[in-house]
């Protein structure tokens, strides 16, 4: 008998999951234990496989569509079997075989493609099997980099094979193929954006003709733009400056020639032609200074005069004791005026919308603590003697705060618009500064762990955050954020809370300082600065306060955090 498989609750936040892909269709045999799809939920992207034998007869959406939870998601039965009526009662009317958001016959789209005197509408490129369309590879993703292609045009692909590596704004993942074929075409250069479902690669029949599928892809693209890119704007200097322009110069600029407006205003108004112009800006790029200090090489008097030459006027002498003076035009060594764009990665786009987001919807305010580090660094030499990895400060910061929150769960929550949400679990994010910007890996269960556990755990999400190779479970689901400057000598700073958490601890350098013991004697003694931002909508300063009062006991009393 048919059985209705409906979209499950993948996340305790979760509301609607977005069909990823597909990886059985319609007809196809599914084992129990097969992956059958790939759910997108509001914090990563999901497997789903089957829970039982049956062959897939219907799928409830296709990829890229939405459903709620519990809505119908796909029926699974006997080859053949109606399912009419379990349609009926959900609402639909007929199964749909609906193709991969990925591929769909070529042919297809080929003899619907439209020729270029046809009216008929572009080609609909998500229902070609073997146009591969940039996929979501995460909740928050709008667009992806391609960071390396693995197979090059013409290369032979078989199903299962990594196509490219993809650039999200929250890590680098690993493209497979779903057809055997051959790479016909790659939808842009390694370094490039490509936004999501855009036309990322085509696979299929070694020779076959992708002109109209590439056309299709790059239908209202912005001809008029490219066109105008590759057409060249030349000033006409008005007939006396061309009959003083330097004819025996050496040309320097050809084809497009790249200046600053100014640039280009000044050598017009001055009749300086620019390809005889050196440019000292980026990339060789015209600048001010360049048309000001330009001298041209040699100057050759007008083929035509009007008029007969003028005898010279005599030179006015000058004593030999007081030569003229002469100062040599400025000419900049190195670099001169220019700047560069650099574009924002898919890290940095998602960094500023979501700190963005939280710094003017979270009325935040900050409490700051001085921590005596004597005992703990007296503490940590002996720990490290007998531990089989070396525990580290911002190792005992996070033991320290995962057990002061198990004390104080109020800090342990979230702002949830008409409630506040305290969390069981203690779930540590740690700040790791990565070259695009910043990503916080998740050390779960933090207050279970020993402190070797969490040295081990840091270090590897540490490392895997680094070389872009985190998974999505390990990037997600924190309950408190800390950022740890004090290794970079930062003696203090204020964090922006990471939402939807209420509070976020940053952590300063351990520094030495005198104090003025009772009796008048002096001593030094070692201090770490924190300061804990806070939600003033889910924790109030007395809470906050608390928390860190108990946070300094175990930091300044390790053996606390022992027994």
């Amino acid at each position: 008998m048919a059985e209705v498989i409906r979209m499950p609750r993948l996340s305790d936040t979760m509301t609607e999951g977005v069909i990823a892909a597909w990886h059985k269709s319609i007809g196809d045999t599914v084992k129990k234990g097969e992956l059958l799809a790939e759910v997108e939920t509001d914090k990563a992207t999901m497997e789903l496989d089957s829970y039982k034998d049956g062959v897939l007869l219907h799928q409830g959406a296709a990829p890229g569509a939405k459903l709620q939870v519990d809505d119908l998601m796909a029926i699974l039965g006997v080859a053949g079997e109606d399912i009419s009526d379990l349609l009926a009662a959900e609402g639909s009317v007929t199964p749909v075989a609906t193709p991969t958001a990925t591929e769909v016959p070529v042919a297809a789209a080929i003899a619907s493609t439209p020729s270029p005197a046809s009216a008929a509408p572009a080609l609909n490129l998500s229902t070609i099997d073997e146009v591969v369309l940039m996929p979501r590879l995460s909740d928050t993703m709008t667009e992806g980099v391609i960071a390396s292609w693995q197979k090059k045009v013409g290369d032979k692909v078989s199903k299962g094979d990594v196509l490219a590596e993809i650039e999200t704004d929250k890590a680098t993942m690993e493209l497979e193929s779903y057809k055997d074929g051959f790479l016909l075409h790659q939808g842009a250069a390694a370094g490039e954006k490509i936004q999501v479902n855009d036309l990322l690669a085509i696979i299929g029949a070694e020779g076959f003709n992708i002109v109209a599928i590439v056309a299709a892809a790059k239908t209202g693209s912005g001809a008029a733009e490219s066109a105008t890119a590759t057409t060249e704007t030349k000033s006409e200097p008005a007939a006396a400056a061309q009959a003083a322009q330097p004819v025996d110069q050496e040309v320097i600029n050809t084809g497009r020639i790249f200046a600053s407006p100014l640039a280009k205003k000044l050598a017009s108004d001055k009749g300086i032609d620019l390809k005889y112009v050196k440019g000292t800006g980026d990339n060789g790029r015209i600048v001010r200074t360049d048309i000001e200090n330009y001298v041209p090489a040699a100057v050759i008097a007008p083929v035509a005069a009007v008029s007969a030459p003028q005898a010279a006027p005599a030179a006015v002498a000058v004593p030999a004791d007081k030569p003229a003076a002469q100062v040599a035009p400025f000419v900049p060594g190195g670099v001169g005026e220019g700047f560069k764009d650099i574009p924002n990665s898919q890290m940095r786009n998602v960094i500023a919308r979501r700190l963005s987001e939280s710094k003017f919807s979270a009325p935040h305010f900050y409490l700051k603590m001085d921590i005596i580090m004597d005992n703990a660094m007296a503490a940590r030499v002996q720990m490290n003697e007998v531990s089989p990895v070396k525990i580290s400060f911002n190792d005992m910061v996070i033991k320290a705060a995962s057990m002061a929150l198990r004390k104080h769960p109020a800090v342990n929550s979230s702002w949830m618009g008409t409630s506040i949400r305290l969390y069981d679990h203690i779930h540590i994010g740690m700040a790791v500064a990565v070259p695009d910007g910043l990503i916080v890996p998740v050390i779960r269960f933090a207050d279970q762990k020993s402190l070797s556990q969490i040295s081990a755990d840091a270090k590897e999400l540490g490392g895997k955050a680094k070389s872009k190779k985190l998974q999505p479970n390990e990037f997600t689901g924190s309950t408190f954020t800390i950022s740890n400057l004090g290794m970079m000598d930062i003696d203090e700073f204020t964090s922006i809370i990471n939402a939807p958490e209420s509070c976020i601890l940053a952590v300063g350098r351990i520094k030495e300082e005198v104090y003025r013991r009772t009796g008048g004697d002096f001593d030094v003694r070692n201090i770490m600065k924190l300061t804990l931002s806070c939600d003033h909508r889910s924790v109030d300063g007395a809470v906050g306060a608390a928390f860190l009062q108990t946070l300094k006991v175990y930091l300044e009393n390790p053996v606390t955090m022992l027994v």
